[in-house]
């Protein structure tokens, strides 16, 4: 995709090394794909990099063990998939903070390392739909959501989450099309919350 977009190996490699998140990186790709500028690409990491700010409050108990140094050290190489190993693995009794930097850091040199191996050999796959890839990071996205799914009170946020991607995406596509899928599932989330809060009291 990046290659698609006009960036050169080096240049995919520094944004994988530098953006750790695919959905920023598919955003601002095919933002830059459209001609738009450094200042949208940044919006969009920002935008779509907001959940970090939900991440990092989740693992504030956990990581309050730590020194600042270790505790910024390993949220660098937070990512969706780590976070959810380490939620878990938390959940089951693990305390030790380092799982969270070590799960990070596990993933994080093969993103890069395949992001490097993508952008300067890529080309020799014709068409990637074609062996699958293109799917990967949607199966990625599934399995997670599948791991992190508890209750049914999850339900309604999901189903309004796919609702605005899936209206989104046919009638106008574009990389915002995960933000405001992101906000309607918290959106969502949010209501049911505030109203049970409601009942109870």
């Amino acid at each position: 995709m990046a290659r698609e977009a006009g960036l050169s190996p080096l240049e995919a490699t520094l944004m994988s090394t530098l953006v750790y998140s695919g959905t920023a990186q598919a955003a601002t790709v095919g933002g830059f794909a459209t001609g738009a500028g450094i200042l949208a690409a940044v919006v969009t990491v920002l935008m779509l990099n907001a959940r970090y700010l939900l991440y990092g409050a989740s693992l504030r108990p956990w990581l309050s063990q730590t020194s600042p140094a270790q505790a910024y050290a390993t949220l660098w190489f937070l990512g969706d998939a780590n976070w959810a190993m380490s939620t878990k693995a938390h959940a089951g009794g693990e305390h030790d903070a380092a799982f969270i930097f070590g799960s990070g850091v596990s993933m994080y040199l093969p993103w890069v390392a395949g992001t490097a191996l993508g952008a300067t050999a890529g080309d020799w796959i014709a068409d990637p739909r074609t062996l699958g890839v293109d799917f990967l990071l949607v199966a990625f996205c599934f399995a997670m959501a599948i791991d992190l799914f508890k209750s049914r009170t999850d339900v309604a946020p999901a189903a309004a989450a796919v609702v605005v991607a899936g209206l989104l995406d046919r009638l106008a596509p574009s990389g915002w099309t995960l933000v405001a899928a992101g906000f309607a599932g918290g959106f969502t989330a949010w209501l049911r919350y505030d109203d049970a809060k409601g009942k109870a009291a």
